[in-house]
């Protein structure tokens, strides 16, 4: 399946490319510390540890970590507490799975891990 633009997995990977940018801008705009930016810029990929386990664990466990839906909470629980780190860690979080998504790396079916739903890992 080749990316062609006007695609769908084209556009899903310019979208991952936005929330990116979008992340660090407003990460630069707080000016938040850089270094903890690099620091904690991968601890959601730690969620793929449920492929020791399992594929189906794996892909739910690695799911969870790379959908919008936590870093999301996070805010909300910012705006409700006014914690900036739970501001601070919500960029770094969106941040971490735009640069996933413009890379090609989707949310996992179970069956397989580089089965995503940008199509197979490596093949683009």
């Amino acid at each position: 399946m080749s990316m062609v633009k006007g695609s769908v997995q084209w556009t899903l990977r310019m979208e991952g490319i936005i929330a990116v940018l979008v992340a660090c801008m407003v990460y630069h705009a707080q000016s938040f510390e850089w270094s903890q930016f690099a620091l904690f810029i991968l601890l959601p990929d730690l969620s793929m540890l449920g492929y020791l386990k399992n594929p189906r664990l794996g892909a739910a466990c690695y799911n969870m970590g790379h959908t919008y839906i936590a870093p999301g909470i996070l805010i909300f629980a910012y705006a409700s507490s006014s914690e900036i780190f739970l501001f601070q860690a919500a960029l770094i979080w969106i941040a971490h799975i735009g640069i996933d998504r413009a890379l090609g790396f989707g949310l996992k079916y179970s069956d397989d891990f580089k089965h995503t739903h940008l199509g197979k890992v490596g093949k683009h």
